[in-house]
């Protein structure tokens, strides 16, 4: 069995969408854990709507903000999946995600996997945009730059146990996937296919650029423990790769299409 696991907060604008993305998969052995970050919107009675239909989706409420690190761990503990994949509550999956990973992980023997995806707009158009996996991705790799999108990722909790992210404001997701690779002995593989839908939002963490430069250096300095200068070190070499070696995996394409 597969656990999904969303952590949503105000999103009754994308939440719907998503969850028609998991119950349209063709890969049926899941089950759905959706924290409730103690939105104040509709979200919450989109979700238990959905649930009263179908038993696989699960609905935690928070009755006080946490933050999405938190809202991922609260499931992440309570899950009974043989795998542990994640789904954000504005991103969407391709139908054949979840059943054409599986195959590809228990066809490789490989215990952490990711896959390519595509960026789309808030209103579900696809922007020119394809983030390329790569066939293998090493610890090495991974400590320079995050080559994982976390709506891609999964990770065989059977083999590796659960892992938590921990509690820093941004890139726990990084952090999540260079244990589970860490964990496995092996590098992670990646499935050259376009299997999910990353929804880019204005205003987003991530779309403040300058913001991630503090967020990189403490990723380095408080998470992984290295002593300032060495987080500089680090920093500067994961810059090198964000605008020298990254964009080579980046793919422009001319056509846009509504999902």
């Amino acid at each position: 069995m597969i656990s999904i696991i969303t952590p949503l907060f105000n999103a009754e604008k994308f939440i719907a969408q998503t969850l028609e993305s998991v119950l349209n998969q063709t890969y049926s052995n899941w089950e759905h854990i959706i924290v409730d970050d103690a939105s104040v919107d509709a979200s919450t009675a989109i979700v238990e709507q959905q649930a009263l239909q179908d038993n696989r989706i699960h609905l935690i409420k928070l009755y006080e903000n946490k933050g999405a690190a938190f809202c991922r761990n609260h499931a992440t503990e309570v899950a009974k999946g043989d795998y542990i994949a994640f789904l954000d509550s504005d991103d969407l999956w391709h139908p054949s995600k979840l059943e054409k990973q599986i195959n590809f992980m228990v066809e490789n023997d490989c215990a952490v996997s990711f896959t390519s995806y595509l960026h789309m707009d808030e209103a579900g158009n696809l922007l020119n945009k394809r983030i390329k996996a790569f066939p293998l991705l090493s610890y090495e790799k991974q400590h320079r730059n995050n080559y994982i999108g976390n709506l891609t990722g999964v990770y065989k909790a059977s083999q590796l146990g659960k892992i938590l992210a921990p509690g820093i404001r941004k890139r726990q997701d990084w952090a999540v996937w260079l244990e589970a690779i860490k964990k496995s002995g092996d590098p992670a593989r990646g499935l050259q296919e376009d299997l999910a839908y990353y929804r880019v939002r204005e205003g987003s963490i991530s779309s403040n650029k300058m913001n991630l430069v503090s967020y990189n250096f403490r990723f380095y300095h408080k998470h992984l423990g290295y002593s300032w200068l060495g987080s500089v070190f680090y920093l500067l070499r994961f810059f090198w790769e964000y605008f020298l070696v990254r964009p080579k995996h980046i793919e422009k394409f001319e056509s846009q299409t509504t999902l």
